[in-house]
């Protein structure tokens, strides 16, 4: 059976009644989109936390960070998603998991905490090793100023690690756009979700995923360059 292509099929109506199959995958890069940026800031904010404690004179801290790391990376990501769609609502008292149900956009919502808290694990190990790789000398130098330990991350060792491990951040963040795709499986209509219905309702399967290869290919370009902008931006005058 030969293959019939047809590349004007974008500019034909969608079988949603509103817009054209274009408009459908741009409504779901818009959904990657959102997806990607607000589980990312879970991903970085609780990712240092934890990276922070796996470097702090303390056991006990370093016993919770590890644990973390351990539970949230080992577990497949797609299993993740399942646990908390369909798992975790009816872990809840009887109520508050009704009403988690009946969020609306409950798919986007699952999906950014899930990305955010799997993601966690992956920013947490970067900030360790970003944290481990700077001398000895710099915490020693922030304890001679009389900065507490708090002061001493704050001021000395953060800014100098987030230099270092911007590159390997920069892939991370990637790697959690891309990782918005597994979120079709518990309903959130982002781009591969998209490109999936365009396929099964007008059957150009390869029309379809060529435009969400393009998309998805034009959108790490322009992380990638944001990202170089913007190691470039904070780089100190003479070093690398």
């Amino acid at each position: 059976m030969n293959y019939t292509w047809n590349w004007g099929i974008f500019q034909e109506p969608s079988p949603e009644g509103a817009g054209t199959y274009a408009d459908m995958l741009l409504s779901g890069l818009s959904w990657t989109i959102a997806t990607a940026l607000a589980s990312w800031v879970i991903a970085f904010s609780l990712g240092s936390v934890i990276g922070v404690m796996r470097t702090l004179p303390s056991r006990a801290a370093n016993a919770v960070g590890a644990a973390y790391v351990e539970l949230f990376r080992n577990v497949p990501l797609l299993v993740q998603m399942f646990l908390w769609y369909f798992v975790l609502p009816e872990l809840l008292p009887a109520g508050l998991g009704t009403a988690v149900k009946q969020l609306p956009d409950a798919p986007f919502y699952t999906a950014v905490l899930c990305l955010g808290f799997f993601t966690a694990s992956r920013v947490a190990e970067q900030v360790r090793a970003g944290i481990q790789s700077l001398p000895r000398g710099q915490r020693m130098a922030g304890t001679a100023m009389g900065f507490t330990t708090v002061q001493t991350y704050r001021y000395v060792l953060l800014p100098n690690a987030y230099r270092i491990i911007l590159p390997p951040l920069t892939s991370e963040f990637l790697n959690n756009l891309k990782n918005t795709s597994v979120a079709l499986t518990i309903g959130l209509l982002e781009l591969t979700a998209r490109a999936r219905s365009m396929q099964e309702f007008s059957f150009q399967v390869f029309e379809a995923f060529t435009a969400a290869t393009i998309l998805y290919l034009l959108l790490n370009l322009v992380v990638i360059a944001g990202a170089t902008l913007l190691e470039r931006t904070v780089a100190v005058p003479g070093a690398r």
